[in-house]
């Protein structure tokens, strides 16, 4: 084979190769929509204050883009918290309570083969789940301490940048009342959530 042939069955594998990187990055396109970058959230707490967060859609893209999508829809508008311990975390966002439904997402966290740097240290917003590693669906929890016992396991997907203070004060009062060692709060005592929303 001389030297032309050689030049052309090179350029001839070259732009095979570059169709398939365009047609394969397409493809990944259109099978995952999701969010990149970073996601500035308000959560509104009756009675409470304000909490507000930025999601990071690089590190966990499905989990910011379900979030947000149920945030848009207005899912969480009424809806409570109804599992908190102090020096753990406040839990919310179950829909099922007032007859909404969340669909299950892949668990973003390294034990289900997902690369997940952000540590559940104190102020991280992670997704609740089952024992089923895809069970997650629209309840999250925000951390008031240090959890770095569930890095790899939950879904980290941001943290809070201002309003600690009512994660704080919301743990104080409501923790103590809590029914159970699960952190599970009677209806009455249960802090809503008056919206959601997406911020500049």
């Amino acid at each position: 084979m001389d030297k032309k042939t050689i030049i052309i069955f090179s350029l001839i594998f070259i732009l095979l190769l570059g169709g398939l990187i365009v047609i394969k990055k397409a493809n990944k396109k259109e099978d995952g929509n999701y969010m990149t970058g970073k996601v500035n959230v308000l959560i509104k707490v009756k009675e409470y204050g304000d909490i507000k967060l930025e999601l990071d859609a690089d590190t966990a893209p499905i989990t910011v883009t379900n979030f947000v999508n149920l945030v848009n829809e207005h899912f969480y508008d009424g809806l409570t918290f109804h599992r908190i311990m102090d020096n753990f975390m406040i839990q919310g966002g179950n829909g099922e309570t007032a007859g909404k439904h969340a669909n299950t997402i892949k668990g973003e966290f390294s034990s289900n083969g997902v690369e997940n740097n952000i540590s559940h240290v104190r102020g991280v917003i992670s997704m609740a789940r089952t024992s089923v590693k895809d069970s997650a669906s629209s309840q999250f929890f925000i951390t008031n301490a240090d959890a770095t016992f569930l890095d790899g396991n939950y879904a980290a997907f941001g943290h809070v940048t201002e309003g600690m203070d009512v994660v704080d004060k919301i743990t104080s009062e409501i923790a103590p009342r809590a029914l159970d060692n699960n952190g599970t709060i009677s209806n009455v005592d249960q802090p809503v959530i008056e919206t959601i929303t997406v911020i500049e």
